[in-house]
């Protein structure tokens, strides 16, 4: 057995101890012949503190018990300002909610013998290749869902976003071979998004169809999501759509990335780019909980069998047990399914997923044992704002009639952990004044620069100042300029919130080559700069 084998096969062995806690806790604490329902007032309340405390664009929320939708709350608008009020029909982007949908379609498939979870991904797509030869002969169709690749968290993202740009799927599974791994195949958790491209790829090529209409037909259709969007679809003809939103002056939200009339197929579908509204969740969320009641065919069976459901809330990947889950929820265990994140919490089981993109965020929650289920849908930038509301809502019926655990206690829990980081590099980093940098005193700087996987990237004068531009992703355009001692790239869109180090080296008679990092160290992980290496390949005078 060689070397490599074996963190696969330790792998295994934690995760059916893992799994065998998972049936201990769902076994000990059956569901109750009544879930305690909070008062509406109750869950007014909840909501009310969470819009006045952190006032977003537009928010919508439901609350399903036993299989009823008992409370759905809509607020603000779909672009600050217009007076277009969210409603229960309001498509917004549910981001990574997106991946469940996509591991059921593939769920879907096995259950009509197209695929099986254990076929390798090169059965399907031959032209599939990771970094190591033997990776890419291993990897099977499972392990596209449960990010275990070896790959650094949110590697080659920047394929995906800041979007609308002009990669395509081919470029982004092209792109892969180019990714070095920073950890053993099979040995840990590390969130990515690209292979979930992959997966909806293995769909298509299973399934005889394009990933969107596959969506369409498998899983909107047969499920009454009827305003659910995949693929490409025209603006007007759809209508209703919440608009993504940045924090603007004096924190006043600002529209950012507005659809275009053709809203694009973009190659993130299958990782974060379907969406839905606010009752197409509601029938995703019954389905899960009353599989019994919902998507039946006319013969009457379940949308999904029995035996596929199981696995995909099976707990294949141990995931980090954090502090907060300990303290917040008395959570045992943490997990990753095929697109569904598994834990405990207050002695009951909960299965979820959050979706973030750049002024979208969404949250689906379910208590299986409870029978109960949220949904919270914003467009805005609100971690904050999801973290605590979701986590207030679901007190309601862990710990019902247990006073203090409200908006406020979360918002103040949070405070007292940022208060508790250590700050100063990160906020002297920030806070550093910013000049300009002219043309000529970056002369020998200047020019094209080309990664494997990203592409073409100029760095080149335009009038007074040096400008960074990206061939395949044109948000990434921004002005060069000095921080202390450094030099980093300031986006121009609004909408691209990360700004990047610029840090070049001159390595004999190799030329010059630049890399990238993240000028705040906690900016969302999928602005991967740090997987770039730029190699200087032309000056800027070459058309």
């Amino acid at each position: 057995m060689t070397l490599r084998h074996r963190p696969e096969r330790r792998l295994r062995r934690l995760a059916a101890v893992l799994l065998a806690c998972v049936s201990a806790t769902q076994a000990a604490h059956a569901a109750p012949a009544t879930t305690v329902r909070p008062a509406r007032e109750t869950l007014d309340a909840i909501v009310d503190d969470a819009i006045a405390r952190y006032q977003p664009p537009g928010l919508a929320v439901a609350v399903i018990v036993d299989g009823e939708v008992v409370y759905t709350r809509t607020h603000g608008e779909r672009v600050a300002g217009t007076g277009e009020a969210i409603d229960r029909d309001t498509l917004f982007k549910i981001a990574s909610n997106s991946k469940a949908m996509t591991a059921a379609l593939l769920a879907r498939l096995v259950d009509q013998g197209k695929l099986a979870w254990t076929d390798p991904v090169v059965r399907h797509l031959p032209g599939f290749r990771m970094h190591d030869d033997w990776v890419t002969r291993e990897m099977q169709v499972r392990d596209l869902l449960i990010h275990n690749s070896g790959l650094g968290a949110g590697a080659g993202d920047l394929m995906l976003w800041p979007g609308p740009n002009r990669f395509t799927r081919a470029d982004v599974i092209r792109g892969l071979q180019h990714l070095e791994p920073v950890y053993s195949f099979r040995s840990r958790y590390a969130y990515d998004n690209t292979l979930y491209i992959v997966a909806g790829e293995v769909a298509a090529a299973a399934g005889g169809a394009p990933y969107d209409v596959l969506m369409r037909r498998e899983v909107f259709a047969p499920l009454g999501m009827d305003r659910c969007q995949a693929g490409q679809w025209r603006r007007d003809e759809v209508g209703n759509l919440a608009q993504p939103h940045a924090n603007g002056e004096a924190g006043a939200p600002v529209a950012v990335g507005l659809d275009a009339e053709v809203v694009p197929d973009v190659p993130m579908m299958a990782a974060g780019g379907l969406r839905c509204s606010l009752d197409d969740m509601l029938r995703w969320t019954r389905m899960w909980l009353r599989p019994e009641q919902s998507g039946l065919d006319a013969e009457g069976r379940p949308w999904l069998s029995r035996a596929q459901r199981e696995e995909v809330w099976t707990a294949h990947m141990p995931m980090p047990l954090t502090t907060r889950m300990r303290e917040w929820d008395d959570s045992h265990f943490s997990a990753y399914g095929y697109g569904w994140r598994l834990t405990d919490v207050d002695g009951t089981w909960k299965v979820s997923h959050t979706g973030t993109l750049s002024g979208m965020y969404s949250a689906l929650t379910l208590l299986p044992q409870l029978d109960v289920g949220f949904v919270v849908l914003i467009n805005g930038n609100a971690d904050e704002l999801r973290t605590v509301l979701t986590q207030a809502l679901v007190k309601g019926f862990t710990r019902p009639g247990e006073a203090g655990l409200d908006v406020a206690h979360y918002a103040a829990l949070l405070a007292r952990e940022r208060a508790a980081r250590p700050a100063e590099d990160r906020e002297a980093a920030l806070a550093q004044p910013r000049t300009g940098v002219a043309p000529d005193e970056m002369a020998s700087l200047t020019g094209r620069y080309r990664d494997p996987w990203f592409g073409d990237i100029t760095i080149c004068g335009d009038g007074a100042r040096v400008e960074f531009r990206s061939a395949m992703s044109p948000r990434l355009h921004g002005t060069v300029m000095r921080s202390g001692s450094r030099l980093l790239v300031d986006w121009t869109d609004p909408g691209v919130d990360a700004e990047a180090w610029l840090d070049f080296a001159r390595a004999g008679g190799q030329g010059t080559r630049l890399s990238m990092a993240k000028v705040d160290p906690e900016a969302d992980f999928s602005y991967d700069y740090e997987d770039l290496d730029f190699e200087r390949v032309d000056d800027c005078t070459t058309p």
